[in-house]
């Protein structure tokens, strides 16, 4: 039996760094509740939570436990490992800490900067300053970040706050990642709001599995939207762009790393489609597509 571990704080344990790590009330609260999301991707594996494996393994009632032979959790870092390990699941069935460490390297923002031309890797605050020169609208990201957390919109110039903030973050994470904000559409200080499309590319162990397309709100994903593959592929004029992608993940990605990936895109009104991030953990955006497959 496969054992599948829903563990949506994994982007804040990566930002941690460490083994011992408390999660929020909030996304303890949401693994529990919502674990069999992981039920679409794995219909024949038990599916719940980190801490659900703990109340479990304290129960010697229990034999759900007994006849695992693999697991698969939605994110891999070195928190969901310590808690496995700890209730007793076999250490021959979970990532070894290099695999953890290597998947904690790749999942730094400053990873996919060869496939975002005008992002730019900031330590300094008069680097941050001389991009607001050039371009008014700007978003700062913490390397490791996710759910909308660790994103600063900035418009023209820093506040005392974006300085502290940019500082404190560079000696955390070594860098913050500056990414013109694509809402912003026209020439520095001509430009205007315009909405963008957020889409994925989703792979599973190298493969390519299909396109996603959903909303987001100030960073935080809200909902998939129920296109075709091929609805997707041709609307945005994808293609070109997959291959793009796909010839860099060969060359830097595939070599180091197999499981669950998802590049994040953003189709702009110029008609421009940018690399937003890589995650290198199972997505909503495979949960939507899978979803749409089996209703198809």
């Amino acid at each position: 039996m496969r054992l599948c571990i829903f563990n949506p704080e994994h982007d804040l344990c990566l930002a941690k760094g460490r083994a011992h790590y408390v999660p929020p009330r909030s996304a303890v609260d949401f693994a529990h509740r919502d674990a069999n999301i992981m039920q679409v991707l794995y219909p024949d594996a038990y599916c719940c939570s980190v801490y659900e494996v703990r109340r479990e393994m304290n129960n010697p009632l229990t034999a759900h436990f007994s006849p695992f032979t693999s697991v698969v959790a939605w994110g891999w870092d070195a928190v969901v490992k310590h808690e496995l390990l700890k209730r007793g699941v076999p250490a021959d069935l979970l990532p070894s800490d290099e695999e953890i460490d290597t998947i904690r390297e790749l999942q730094h923002r400053s990873t996919v900067l060869p496939l975002q031309p005008d992002c730019h890797e900031v330590r300094l605050i008069e680097e941050m300053e001389r991009l607001l020169r050039e371009r008014e609208h700007w978003v700062m990201k913490a390397p490791w970040s996710g759910a909308g957390r660790g994103l600063r919109w900035v418009h023209g110039a820093l506040t005392a706050i974006d300085r502290d903030w940019l500082l404190k973050t560079v000696e955390k994470q070594r860098c913050v990642i500056a990414e013109p904000n694509r809402m912003w559409v026209g020439d520095q200080r001509g430009a205007s709001p315009h909405p963008v499309a957020d889409l994925a590319l989703e792979y599973l162990d190298g493969a390519f599995m299909g396109y996603s397309y959903f909303k987001t709100g100030s960073g935080v994903y809200k909902e998939n939207i129920a296109w075709s593959d091929g609805q997707i592929e041709t609307t945005f004029a994808l293609l070109p762009v997959r291959e793009t992608i796909e010839r860099w993940l060969e060359a830097n990605v595939w070599p180091r790393y197999r499981g669950p990936l998802g590049v994040d895109l953003m189709a702009c009104a110029d008609g421009n489609v940018h690399v937003s991030e890589i995650n290198f953990r199972h997505t909503m955006g495979m949960v939507a597509h899978e979803k749409f497959r089996i209703m198809s």
